[in-house]
């Protein structure tokens, strides 16, 4: 076994002769390193919310899911970790969160006025302060299809949010089209990473602050308390219109129902005497005297007892007698 000489070193102004070295010393020290750099290079563990993307001399070879795994030593195959598609990314326009927790700090400053200074569609300027939430959806194409995802997501959705807060008013942009004015950015940025084929996925967009510059924000601000104390005259207004209104229409309503049965009523009894009169003519018709007969009797009957004093004329009357109590049995005093 062959020694290489020994060598001396000075530490501390003193010289130490270090030991011989051999050559079997050195091939152990090669094999013990390539075992390290095998062993790093070839076996990798993956967090629990990442994904590991594979590429085997830069090409994409599989995704991997959390835990350990094994890929080719010696840089024949690399791994790039992605956040799986439960994460949840965060990007903020116009303000920055500066510390988050219970009292979240915000930073806002000159330098971001930049990006939430706009103009709305009726050429008024509102500073528009929203947050974008997305996740990685497919991470092959994260990590392949676009260099910077990051810039890209903001300068498309900067783009976007310019793009459709000009086609809406000032009042629509503050107040009235909050919501639809999000859902819509929303839309439009997932049409435009769709069509790049970026793999993300956009979760919400949110307006936060959307206000006047600070140099006209107290006239703003007193037209705004206008505007809602005009809506509580109208919201008045219309509750009392709600109240008066209804009413009159049910009594309306009542009263021509009630003209409507009224006629029903005379019409059906119309119709009802006619049939009446019709079937007392057609008997008639058939024995005229007796019918005769029939409603002299009658009419006498509903006649006679509403008349105080009767005097009765008959010339073929021979006496009084019979007739003295006629008052009596007609009902009357």
């Amino acid at each position: 076994m062959q020694n290489y000489g020994r060598k001396k070193v000075k530490i501390g102004g003193e010289e130490i002769q270090l030991p011989p070295i051999s050559k079997n010393q050195i091939f152990f020290g090669i094999v013990i390193l390539i075992v390290v750099i095998l062993f790093f290079t070839s076996f990798y563990t993956v967090k629990t919310e990442d994904v590991g993307v594979i590429k085997r001399f830069g090409k994409y070879t599989t995704t991997t899911m959390p835990g350990l795994h094994f890929k080719l030593p010696f840089g024949v195959e690399t791994i790039t970790k992605v956040k799986g598609s439960r994460y949840i990314f965060r990007e903020e326009f116009g303000y920055r969160t500066a510390q988050a927790g219970i009292r979240t700090q915000l930073r806002r400053d000159a330098s971001l006025l930049s990006e939430s200074l706009m103009l709305t569609g009726d050429l008024n300027i509102a500073t528009v302060e929203w947050v974008v939430q997305y996740r990685i959806q497919d991470p092959q194409k994260y990590v392949f299809n676009v260099r910077n995802i990051t810039k890209t997501i903001r300068d498309i959705s900067e783009t976007i949010t310019r793009q459709i807060v000009g086609d809406h008013s000032v009042d629509e942009v503050w107040i009235m089209s909050r919501t639809e004015i999000a859902i819509l950015i929303r839309e439009k940025m997932q049409e435009v990473l769709s069509y790049y084929d970026t793999g993300i996925v956009i979760e919400t967009v949110e307006l936060q602050d959307v206000n006047p510059p600070e140099k006209v924000r107290p006239a703003v601000n007193a037209v705004n308390e206008a505007r809602q104390e005009m809506e509580k005259l109208i919201n008045q207004a219309n509750e009392a219109y709600n109240k008066v209104i209804p009413r009159a229409k049910g009594e309306a309503n009542k009263t021509i129902s009630q003209a409507e049965g009224y006629a029903l009523d005379r019409i059906n009894r119309a119709k009802g005497d006619a049939t009446k009169f019709n079937e007392v003519y057609q008997a008639y018709r058939l024995s005229k005297d007796v019918t005769k007969r029939r409603l002299y009797l009658e009419t006498m009957n509903s006649i006679l007892p509403k008349i105080e004093k009767k005097y009765i004329i008959d010339q073929d009357q021979k006496g009084l007698l019979q007739l003295l109590q006629l008052q009596d049995r007609g009902g009357n005093k």
